[in-house]
């Protein structure tokens, strides 16, 4: 297969790729997908109770809300449903090209276009955007004897629902996103759940709420007024900015309302204790749930926090010598983030591995482009990810210049890549904010690099990295025709 260009991934990037090129009259793509349907996050994560943290008519597209959401934090299936009307709306199915998995992409120096190795056979394409986004692939915890366990080990991000988990001894290993989510729901059918938590987070109340019928017939007679509620969500999301960003001891009324949230939940001092976060609040995932804490108080539940020292066929060993029972073993333990497997497998001129930009050894413009990467574009690349607002705004804010550069690549038949200097500007411009922000309190988190080094999140407001990525600038690039 021959293609002008190659979209790895069908999930909000590879969607929000597929249409924007559409409407730029760019006609020859494909949309490999390595699952056999689409939705990226929201196709994998099924576990029950999982659900957006963003508010739900800021995370959809722009140029597709959804006057239905029937939750105003929407729900997996809600979101996954809605992403599957987006693309039959628009008729991409028919660009897609199921249980394509990618294992290689690597440039031909001599031909000048990009080899895809996929299990369905090679694909050449003379552009490629990967978006394959930033959690794809999950990560199991690096726990001694953990392959020796006896019973079912469960992934959050790949939930296997066969597992009938009722009247069962369960551990949740991690403290989550994924767990806060999971946890109340199933703390009422186990027999007893055991929590692990290596460091407690920061959590606020839950705003989440039924959409009333009312609002959803205003939306659908009246568009603009949807639109005005999601502009008035983005701002009051920028708003934390000024504490994440500009100045991180801002975040003491946050972080009282947490606590006061903790407080008003938890009655017993020492669970309370535990459950107190010894970190500025935003250096970690920021997260928000009403009904976790009250899970943590059941009778059949404990927390844990002594350090696990090992798994054994029947259960967790923590480093007290303790051997706590369970049946079923489940890892919130989150992706591969900095460490993306995508990185491995893309080879640029010379042999470059683009792995090297997350390991903050290979300079970036823009999260997006790469030198030595010609007409090669990643959506959620470094320091394009949020802690605050909707990761659906970064990514069209990608695809701004993105579909730019594709048009000139497509009308003149050029190879295009950011210059060394201007890759060097970008990257240093980040490397000189990151530090003053909370993400460089001191705190551990999947944001960081093995280096220390935050490679993951954007240390700014969103409408700068909109307003830096509005077009294609041809003088930061390299143009080879």
């Amino acid at each position: 297969m021959t293609v002008g260009v190659a979209i790895i991934g069908s999930g909000f990037g590879g969607i929000g790729a597929a249409i924007r090129l559409q409407r730029a009259g760019i006609k020859d793509f494909v949309i490999l997908e390595r699952a056999s349907d689409l939705g990226g996050t929201w196709r994998d994560n099924t576990y029950p109770g999982c659900r957006c943290d963003v508010p739900s008519n800021l995370y959809s597209f722009s140029f597709a809300l959804n006057p239905g959401w029937t939750n105003s934090y929407s729900y997996q299936p809600e979101i996954w449903a809605y992403l599957r009307k987006v693309a039959q709306q628009n008729n991409l199915l028919p660009l897609m090209r199921f249980d394509h998995d990618v294992s290689d992409i690597s440039f031909n120096d001599e031909t000048q276009t990009w080899r895809l190795t996929t299990s369905q056979g090679p694909v050449e394409a003379r552009s490629v955007i990967l978006a394959t986004g930033g959690l794809a692939e999950p990560r199991m915890p690096d726990i001694d004897g953990i392959n020796d366990f006896a019973g079912p080990i469960l992934h959050t991000g790949r939930w296997d629902s066969s597992v009938d988990l009722a009247n069962q001894r369960v551990a949740v290993i991690g403290t989550g996103a994924s767990a806060i989510q999971l946890v109340p729901q199933i703390a009422g059918e186990v027999a007893h759940l055991d929590v692990y938590q290596r460091s407690a987070p920061w959590v606020l109340p839950h705003t989440g709420h039924v959409v009333r019928e009312r609002s959803k017939w205003l939306y659908r007679l009246v568009p603009g007024t949807q639109r005005l509620v999601r502009s008035a969500t983005y701002w009051l999301r920028e708003l934390m900015v000024l504490g994440f960003v500009k100045d991180p001891s801002r975040m003491t009324k946050a972080e009282q309302q947490a606590r006061d949230h903790l407080q008003a939940q938890i009655a017993d001092p020492s669970l309370r204790e535990k459950l107190t976060p010894n970190y500025r609040l935003g250096c970690k995932r920021v997260l928000i749930s009403d009904d976790y804490y009250p899970a943590l108080t059941r009778d059949n539940v404990d927390l844990v926090t002594t350090p696990i020292r090992s798994i054994e066929a029947g259960g967790v060993r923590t480093s007290d010598g303790e051997l706590h029972p369970c049946d079923v073993l489940v890892a919130a333990t989150g992706f591969y983030v900095t460490d993306n497997p995508i990185g491995q497998k893309v080879h640029g001129e010379g042999g470059v591995v683009l792995a090297d930009a997350f390991r903050g050894d290979l300079t970036n413009y823009k999260g997006t482009m790469f030198p030595g990467f010609p007409n090669l574009f990643m959506l959620v690349g470094p320091n394009t990810a949020l802690g605050h607002s909707s990761m659906v705004f970064m990514i069209e804010s990608q695809l701004n210049y993105a579909v730019d550069a594709l048009a000139t690549i497509t009308s003149q038949g050029a190879l295009v890549s950011p210059t060394p200097q201007a890759a060097e500007a970008w990257t240093t411009l980040l490397h000189e904010k990151l530090p003053s922000t909370v993400w460089g309190t001191g705190c551990a988190s999947w944001y960081l690099n093995d280096k220390g080094e935050n490679t993951t999140i954007w240390p700014d407001f969103t409408f700068k990295f909109r307003k830096a990525t509005r077009h294609f600038d041809p003088a930061d690039h390299l143009i080879e025709h």
